[in-house]
């Protein structure tokens, strides 16, 4: 009985050989789509489907501004952590317009304090820890979040991949120097 059952068992491993060889043989004589680079490379149009590292969206109406209310979701969202985002800080209050503050509230008047601008001062992508799950993307209330279609990302190290989201906007906030610490 056990020849019999080897005989079978041959029988069709030999068959699951002889279709895998028919899918292989199947798409060998189709035409190749491999990309030699960098002596070719892919067309722009063959990119929209592809998902390549995290990008900012410009804000609409200032396109020197990303559209980032530095919410933070993102950065919650993210399985990887693999996302920094630092929000801008409060304008410190001068004490000349602490004491307009004041005198305005002995007057009863209703006084607006200075408050963080809802926009990131740093926004860093570590695309060497990313998985490109795309919840940071779905995720994102203002829809600032989007896939870029850079498919030539190239590094000799893990630092290569630390994106500055907020370079290609100019008009973005800077971070504040350090202070000095007195000695």
């Amino acid at each position: 009985m056990s020849t019999i059952k080897t005989f079978v068992r041959s029988v069709t491993d030999l068959w699951s050989l002889l279709v895998g060889l028919q899918i292989t043989g199947r798409y060998f004589r189709q035409p190749q789509i491999t990309v030699h680079y960098p002596r070719n490379v892919v067309a722009p149009e063959d990119t929209v489907s592809y998902r390549g590292p995290i990008a900012l969206v410009p804000h609409p109406r200032d396109p020197t501004k990303s559209k980032c209310t530095a919410c933070m979701i993102c950065v919650a969202a993210c399985p990887s952590s693999c996302i920094t985002v630092v929000k801008a800080p409060v304008p410190e209050i001068t004490p000349e317009q602490e004491q307009a503050f004041q005198e305005a509230e002995a007057r009863g008047e209703e006084v607006e304090r200075p408050t963080a601008p809802r926009e990131p001062v740093t926004w860093i992508n570590d695309f060497s820890l990313c998985s490109l799950c795309g919840l940071c993307v779905e995720a994102c209330p203002p829809r600032c979040l989007t896939f870029s279609h850079d498919l030539y990302s190239v590094g000799t190290g893990r630092d290569a991949f630390k994106h500055d989201l907020l370079i290609p906007y100019p008009g973005s906030l800077k971070p504040p120097p350090p202070k000095a610490t007195e000695s």
